[in-house]
């Protein structure tokens, strides 16, 4: 999922200049699939839907904003779109073994995983802090969690991120943060509901779900730590430059811009591209 460490300045830079680029001469005509795709007639997307509003069940239906932004690149190219429900910390190891053509769910751009994959990015997304109403603990920024437990969905780069500032807090001579992992999202919100933890850790769009649809929770303070979230594809590929082009007529067309505002996630985001 960020979903889901800092982005290689050079190398962002880079793909949001792309983007940028192709924007710029992005038309409403079709773009040409990779055989293999238009041979299929669809994108095998794998995704993790325990994430909402990113991508979560309605149902025995996977909907949510990714859902409809990798349908909306599936479209650019005159294919279908289907969503594999896949595990997040094996999802790099799903697209790699050829189970989907790509990964859209909420994944964070960093160095580490494009050694094994190549991204299109398509948002920035920061991460925010949920606690209970009322705050009992007092809870508003990364180094107020120090000495408290907090969830967090296991394989994530939230994750990494909630140990690296431990192991800052630990060096100024404060307290570790408990850091508990489980392997659905959804576990690591119901485990602040159930009381099992002090807070909960996740990209700033679901901790947003969560506090409009569940009065019990609040968000504690900013969203921090933003960085693009793209969609991750086999090295070499040629699906990445069609996936680019389709991202870029989303922008050109205002369709990424509609599809933050349908999920809600407005101010939970920021755009690449105006």
């Amino acid at each position: 999922m960020t979903t889901r460490n800092l982005l290689a300045l050079v190398a962002g830079g880079a793909a949001l200049a792309a983007i940028a680029a192709t924007a710029a001469s992005a038309t409403l005509r079709a773009i040409t699939p990779p055989p293999a795709i238009k041979s299929a007639g669809k994108i095998v997307y794998c995704t993790d839907a325990t994430y909402p509003p990113e991508e979560y069940f309605q149902g025995s239906k996977i909907v949510g904003s990714d859902i409809d932004i990798g349908t909306g690149v599936a479209k650019a190219m005159g294919v279908g779109a289907q969503f594999k429900n896949t595990g997040f910390d094996g999802i790099i190891a799903a697209l790699l073994s050829k189970r989907c053509d790509a990964v859209i769910s909420g994944m964070n751009d960093t160095p580490a995983r494009r050694k094994q994959v190549d991204f299109v990015d398509y948002l920035k997304v920061g991460q925010s802090i949920m606690v209970k109403k009322g705050n009992p603990d007092h809870i508003s920024t990364l180094a107020s969690l120090s000495g408290h437990t907090v969830s967090v969905e296991s394989g994530t780069t939230n994750r990494d991120f909630l140990a690296a500032t431990s192991a800052k807090l630990v060096k100024q001579g404060k307290s570790a943060i408990t850091i508990k992992t489980f392997p659905k999202d959804t576990d690591a919100f119901a485990a602040l509901k159930a009381g099992r933890v002090d807070a909960y850790y996740a990209d700033a769009p679901p901790v947003a779900y969560y506090a409009k649809t569940d009065k019990s929770v609040v968000v504690a303070g900013s969203p921090v730590n933003p960085f693009p979230i793209g969609i991750a594809i086999r090295k070499g590929d040629p699906l990445r430059a069609a996936t680019q082009k389709a991202i870029a007529q989303l922008y050109a067309t205002g369709s990424m811009k509609k599809i933050v505002a349908k999920w809600g996630m407005a101010k939970a985001v920021v755009l690449l591209m105006k």
